[in-house]
C-alpha cells in the first residue's frame, strides 16, 4: 500500500510516513468535546486513518455492514450519534464493532510523535501558561475517548489509565531578532524553540536505527540549496560545550528535535538575541551536486563570516538520531580544532572517595569501545570507599592547553547510550526522564540527562586518561611506559566495531573520533602531539581499560577491570 499523502492544515500536520504530528494551538486550540468532534483536523485525521484501515481489510469485506469502509464523514456522524445519544446511532452498526474501531482511531493516533505548539511574543501570558494549555487538551481527547467508549460499552470503565492522549510534547516557539549574514536571509522568519515539556518516557520510532558512511566537507555553503519555511520548520538554540549552535530542523525531524533537549543545553533568549552562532545546522536540506556520500551529512566552513555550516539531506536513513548527535558534534569539534582544541570522543567521570580524594577518569574510544559501559561498572563495583561518581561528559569533550597546565571540558548534559549494553538498572532508573528510541531493535538507545551545563563546561583536571580496548582478552587497566606506543594507541583508534554503525569486524580511526578529527587530520595532529608533550610532562597515568565489548561481552570482566582501575586511581 502506498503511504497517504500528509495532512497540511495551517493547524494540524500528520505525516503518516514519518508518524509526526504538530498542532498548532495558535491557529486552533479546541475547548469542549464539541469544538473537537466537529473540526476539521479530526475530520482529516479519521479520513487518514480510514484510508490506511481500508487496506488492512478483507477483500471481500460488506462496506454496508463493516464500519471501517464507511466514509470519514459517515464514521463521524456516527460517532456524533454516539455522544447525543440518538436512538438511531446503532441501526447499521452494532456497538461491538464502532467499538472496535474507535479502539484502533485512537491508538493509532497514539503511534504518532504528537507535538503541540505555540508561538509567543516575548511577555506573553503563554509563556508560564503553556503546560497548563496543553494539559487542558490532553485532558480534552481522553475526556472524549473515554464518553464515547463508555457508552459504546454501557457501563463506566472500572480502571482508567491516565496516558498522554493528545500530545508527547509542547514546544513554545519565538522569532528571535539575530545578525543573519548576508545570504542566510532564508533563516530569519524560522523560530526558534524557547520553552520545551515533554512528557517521559518518549517511546519514538525511527525508519533508520543505524548510522552510516562519514560526513564530509562539501564545496558549496548548504544554505544555498536551503528552501525551508516558517511554517515547516524550527530551529533548536543549543549549547555544544561553548560553541553556540543554531540547530535548524524540517518538522518531520521532530523526533530527532526534540531528543537534543535531553542532550544539549537549550540556550536562553539572552543568549541568542542579537549573537551570531558558531554553527549552523540545517537538517533536512539538499546537499550540492557533486557532494560525497550525498545520501549523508556534509560541512562548510564560511570563512567570511566564521561560521561552520552543516547539512543533512531528508531521507529515511537520516531519521536516527545518530545523525543529529554527531553533525552537531562534528561541527562543534571543527570549531574546537581551529581554537586549538582537542575533541575527545570519549566520556569523563569525577569519583569521589571517602577518605576526601577526588580523583578524574577520562575514558577514550570509537562508538561501541565501551566508554558509558565503563562509568556503568565502575558505578556498579562502587564500594564503600566511593562516595560519590559524577558523570561530567559521557561521549564528546575536549582538552585544552592553557598557560602550561591541561584541563577538560564537556559537551552534552546528557547520554545517548545503548539499552543493549545497560544494566536493567540502570535503564529503569532513568525511565521517567528517558527519550527512548526504537525500543524493541537491536541498537535500541536512550537519551537521558546527567548534569548541567555550568558544571559540564566547567574546567576539569585530568588524573587519568584510558583507551577503551574492546578487542583484546586481557582483564584490567594497563599504563602506558612511554609516550610513543601511547600516543600511537590513541591515534591509531582500533576497535571491533558492534553494529552501532555501518562497520563490520577490526576497524581503525584516525584518534577514533570521526568527527572533526578525522576530517582535520593535519590540524588536529599538532594538538595531539602537544597533548601527549604535557601529559607525560605531568606526569598522568596514560593507559587502557579492557571492556570486552568486543569479543565475549563479559559484564564479569568489565566489572574487574573496574575495580582494577579504582586501586590505581587511588594509588595515584
Amino acid at each position: 500500500m502506498q503511504t497517504p499523502a500528509p495532512i497540511d492544515l495551517a493547524s494540524f500536520y500528520a505525516n503518516p510516513d514519518r508518524s509526526v504530528a504538530v498542532l498548532n494551538y495558535n491557529e486552533h486550540f479546541m475547548t469542549s468535546i464539541f469544538d473537537l468532534v466537529n473540526s476539521d483536523e479530526l475530520a482529516k485525521f479519521v479520513q487518514l486513518f480510514l484510508t490506511e484501515q481500508r487496506a488492512k481489510m478483507p477483500a471481500d469485506a460488506n462496506p454496508a455492514t463493516t464500519f471501517n469502509l464507511v466514509s470519514a464523514p459517515e464514521y463521524l456522524t456516527t460517532i456524533k450519534a454516539v455522544l447525543t445519544d440518538r436512538t438511531d446511532a446503532y441501526e447499521q452498526f452494532q456497538p461491538a464493532e464502532i467499538l472496535a474501531s474507535i479502539e484502533d482511531l485512537y491508538s493509532y493516533y497514539r503511534t504518532y510523535l504528537r507535538v503541540a505548539t505555540m508561538t509567543i511574543k516575548h511577555n506573553d501570558v503563554m509563556a508560564s501558561e503553556f503546560m497548563t494549555i496543553d494539559q487542558q487538551f490532553n485532558d480534552l481527547v481522553i475526556r472524549l475517548y473515554r464518553t464515547i467508549e463508555e457508552k459504546l460499552q454501557g457501563h463506566a470503565n472500572h480502571v482508567y489509565r491516565q496516558v498522554n492522549a493528545g500530545s508527547t510534547a509542547c514546544v513554545l516557539l519565538q522569532k528571535v531578532d539575530w545578525p543573519v549574514p548576508a545570504g542566510y536571509e532564508a533563516l530569519k522568519n524560522i523560530r526558534f524553540m524557547s520553552r520545551l515539556m515533554l512528557r517521559p518516557p518518549m517511546m519514538l520510532h525511527t525508519k533508520s536505527n543505524k548510522r552510516k558512511g562519514h560526513f564530509t566537507a562539501t564545496a558549496v555553503n548548504p544554505i544555498e540549496n536551503f528552501t525551508g519555511t516558517n511554517d515547516d520548520w524550527y530551529c533548536y538554540p543549543a549549547l555544544i560545550g561553548e560553541s553556540l549552535a543554531y540547530i535548524y530542523f524540517h518538522r518531520d525531524y521532530l523526533a530527532s528535535g526534540l531528543a537534543l533537549a535531553n542532550l544539549f543545553q537549550l540556550a536562553d533568549r539572552d543568549q541568542i538575541v542579537g549573537k551570531k552562532p558558531d554553527l549552523v545546522l540545517l537538517f533536512g536540506t539538499p546537499g550540492a551536486a557533486g557532494d560525497d556520500q550525498p545520501e549523508n551529512g556534509h560541512y562548510f566552513y564560511d570563512a567570511q563570516n566564521q561560521l561552520y555550516v552543516g547539512q543533512v539531506p531528508y531521507n529515511d536513513q537520516t531519521t536516527y538520531f545518530g545523525y543529529m548527535k554527531k553533525m552537531c558534534l562534528t561541527l562543534h569539534n571543527l570549531h574546537m580544532i581551529a581554537e586549538k582544541r582537542l575533541p575527545i570522543h570519549g566520556s569523563m567521570v569525577k569519583i569521589t572517595f571517602t577518605n576526601g580524594q577526588t580523583k578524574t577518569v577520562v575514558f577514550f574510544g570509537d562508538s561501541g569501545a565501551g566508554k558509558s559501559e565503563s562509568i556503568e561498572a565502575l558505578q556498579t563495583v562502587a564500594d564503600e570507599q566511593i562516595a560519590n561518581i559524577e558523570t561530567i561528559f559521557d561521549d564528546m569533550g575536549s582538552f585544552t592547553l592553557a598557560d602550561g597546565k591541561l584541563y577538560a571540558q564537556g559537551t552534552e548534559t546528557g547520554a545517548f547510550v545503548r539499552l543493549d549494553d545497560l544494566s536493567s538498572e540502570v535503564a529503569f532508573n532513568n525511565m521517567d526522564r528517558g527519550i527512548y528510541m526504537n525500543p524493541e531493535q537491536k541498537n535500541a538507545r536512550v537519551i537521558i540527562p546527567a548534569n548541567t551545563w555550568p558544571r559540564v563546561v566547567a574546567h576539569h583536571e585530568i588524573d587519568m586518561w584510558v583507551y577503551a580496548n574492546n578487542y583484546d582478552d586481557a582483564v584490567g587497566v594497563h599504563r602506558f611506559a612511554d609516550q610513543q606506543s601511547a600516543e600511537a594507541t590513541f591515534v591509531a583508534g582500533k576497535r571491533k566495531a558492534l553494529g552501532t554503525t555501518d562497520e563490520v569486524g577490526m576497524s581503525t580511526t584516525f584518534f577514533a573520533n570521526p568527527f572533526g578529527p578525522v576530517q582535520e587530520q593535519a590540524a588536529t595532529q599538532p594538538i595531539i602531539d602537544a597533548v601527549f608533550d604535557q601529559l607525560f610532562k605531568d606526569d598522568i597515568y596514560v593507559g587502557e581499560i579492557y571492556t570486552h565489548l568486543g569479543n565475549d561481552k563479559s559484564q564479569e570482566k568489565l566489572n574487574e577491570s573496574a575495580r582494577e582501575l579504582l586501586a590505581e586511581l587511588l594509588a595515584l
